[in-house]
């Protein structure tokens, strides 16, 4: 009877220690589970984030490319004023010359009225 009863313990305590190992097993399992879960999103807030960057970056090339683009324009447009200017000088110019010209020929024709009169 003791026998059987020694036995019987015996037993028990190995089914306990193989519960024991069993629940181990399982909180390991678990462990790692929550670690790769953890990995996971680390990486894909790092992607996140990343991509966030990659956007900023693109905002910000666009943004430059539209201010030269703008100042490109001004330039321009000032250069062509410039030019218009420029031009209308010349105009002016060229007809006060062309006044003072007329204003010369009449006044030498004058003279040559006053000689023949003479």
């Amino acid at each position: 009877k003791e026998e059987e009863e020694k036995e019987e313990k015996e037993e028990e305590k190995e089914e306990k220690k193989k519960k024991e190992k069993k629940k181990k097993e399982k909180k390991k399992k678990e462990k790692k589970k929550k670690e790769k879960k953890k990995k996971e999103k680390k990486k894909k807030e790092k992607k996140k984030k990343e991509k966030k960057k990659e956007k900023k970056k693109k905002e910000k090339k666009k943004k430059e490319k539209k201010k030269k683009e703008k100042k490109k324009k001004e330039k321009k447009k000032k250069e062509k004023k410039k030019k218009e200017k420029k031009k209308k000088e010349k105009k002016k110019k060229e007809k006060k010359k062309k006044k003072e010209k007329k204003k010369e020929k009449k006044k030498k024709k004058k003279k040559k009225k006053k000689k023949k009169k003479k």
